[in-house]
């Protein structure tokens, strides 16, 4: 390991996540002494809304990330951590017509509390607690009698959750964690879960101040965490419906600002198809679809039509720049253009960036055009540095390095900063300029300049180097109905929307479209 690396990333760390590295290695969690706890009944049952698909398949074996596998194998050595962490979420419980399903939730339910002991295997991590925790209690709100056992398994989950937050993450999984405590102590009556309660709403006045930009943007700047974290909020806002004297009911309004900026942000960065667009780490099925938590807000009563000065955001004529976060989006006719002139994310938790500054994504008529990689897999193995790279999206990579110093997993070294960003509206063209400085890491030193027009029919690209260097690639990485053809120097698109003309000569690239 480069230790000049290793300084690159650990210098941003905050104390508390160092000292709670220190404290998780000394100190491992208890198990519960105490006994059952009373249930406060709400006053209405829990109303399902943006649900996922259902995992379960025909034969009841599961499918999680495109990938079947066993439906009680909770440790299956043959399967990656995330596909065991979505084992043992228990998202189904709250799937789509979950209702038809409930023979087989409280088989599951039972042979999960038998195989899983407290305190071992990858179920008692706190975030796949933080989940399951959620799921279950929710699973109870609709209306489910609780399986044998049921109830103190998830007074045991529960306190071992207290004892393990996440301060050595922080980011989405800490307000995780909060959202379960936040459940369990409201579930549940007496002292213990009374402190739940109390942890959980600190850690979410102190995080979503934190953690929701000004613009309404997660801070982790992923449109597919964004939207999860969106939709714990609203589900933190039925609950305190539910429970109209509880603690979290007093949060209402708190909430409901934060759920509405975050619900205007998302609703910005859609591409026409109405689907999230693929920044660091992003993948479809993961998150409700944006339909879904958008009709759940309106539902909630939720009002997410902000005012875009107020919201930390500049609305041009056609190109709408979101401040705090750093992503444009520009609307021109039949064109959306989403522009990345972000930073990768919060200095101390950039676990979900990608190399990917000054990229963007491309929608025709409705039709994705031009599109980030995403994101298949967590880990530690090639492929997934493979899809953090600056190669899988639509940006420019120099001397074959990252734009920002992705390695292992999960981890940032050096990382890009964007400056000089302008946006301009001339007659009917938008404009937009940035640059960004991760190569001055080069020798000798290279600055990336961008600049997109967009006028009717026409998308153009412009790349400027300034400083030497060995070898510069431009990828733009097409969507997979879109099918590529060279003749004559031109490359033709089908469907047939558009064409290319390159001119490598002037680093120039224009997307003329076929009308």
């Amino acid at each position: 390991m480069s230790l000049s690396r290793l300084f690159h990333t650990v210098k941003y760390l905050k104390l508390r996540q160092v000292l709670n590295r220190l404290v998780r290695r000394l100190r491992k969690p208890g198990r519960y002494q105490g006994g059952a706890l009373a249930v406060i009944a709400p006053d209405v049952p829990w109303q399902v809304h943006a649900a996922l698909p259902s995992s379960f398949t025909a034969d009841s074996s599961v499918t999680f990330l495109n990938e079947p596998g066993a439906l009680f194998e909770w440790e299956d050595p043959g399967k990656s951590k995330l596909w065991l962490y979505n084992l043992h979420y228990f998202d189904d419980l709250v799937a789509e017509n979950a209702s038809f399903r409930t023979d087989l939730q409280r088989e599951v339910i039972a042979r999960w509390m038998v195989d899983n002991p407290p305190l071992t295997g990858t179920g008692w991590e706190p975030y796949p607690l933080s989940l399951r925790i959620g799921n279950w209690i929710k699973w109870l709100l609709v209306g489910n009698e609780p399986v044998e056992g049921m109830q103190i398994s998830l007074l045991e989950q529960a306190y071992a959750l207290s004892q393990q937050v996440e301060y050595h993450l922080l980011g989405n999984h800490i307000l995780a964690n909060a959202k379960a405590l936040v459940f369990a102590g409201t579930y549940f009556e007496g002292d213990i879960a009374d402190a739940w309660l109390h942890t959980g709403i600190v850690l979410l006045k102190e995080q979503l101040t934190e953690q929701v930009l000004a613009d309404g943007a997660h801070f982790e700047l992923s449109p597919m965490y964004h939207s999860i974290i969106l939709t714990d909020l609203l589900d933190l806002i039925q609950l305190g419906q539910l429970y109209p004297g509880s603690k979290i009911a007093q949060q209402a309004e708190r909430l409901r600002n934060t759920a509405a900026l975050m619900a205007s942000w998302l609703e910005g960065m859609l591409h026409p198809d109405g689907g999230i667009s693929f920044f660091n780490d992003t993948a479809f099925g993961i998150a409700p679809e944006p339909a879904a938590i958008l009709t759940y807000a309106e539902k909630l009563g939720v009002k997410h039509h902000v005012v875009p000065e107020k919201a930390g955001q500049a609305q041009h004529d056609t190109a709408q720049h979101f401040h705090d976060s750093g992503y444009i989006a520009v609307r021109q006719h039949d064109q959306v253009a989403l522009l990345d002139v972000a930073a990768i994310g919060p200095d101390y938790i950039p676990g979900h960036a990608h190399a990917d500054t000054l990229s963007f994504e491309w929608s025709l008529k409705g039709q994705r055009v031009l599109v980030n990689s995403g994101t298949s897999e967590y880990g530690l193995g090639a492929e997934r540095l493979r899809q953090r790279g600056t190669a899988a999206h639509n940006t420019v990579m120099v001397n074959e390095e990252n734009s920002s110093e992705v390695w292992s997993g999960f981890r940032v070294a050096r990382r890009a900063r964007v400056f000089d960003v302008a946006v301009e509206q001339k007659s009917d063209t938008t404009i937009v300029k940035a640059a960004h400085d991760s190569y001055k890491r080069l020798r000798p030193k290279v600055i990336h300049q961008r600049e997109w027009r967009l006028s009717p029919g026409v998308l153009e690209v412009s790349d400027t180097l300034t400083g030497k260097f060995r070898t510069a690639k431009a990828y733009f990485h097409l969507h997979p109905f879109v099918k590529a053809s060279l003749a004559r120097g031109v490359v033709d698109l089908t469907p047939e929307l558009i064409k290319i003309d390159v001119d490598l000569r002037l680093r120039l690239w224009h997307f003329n479209c076929i009308q």
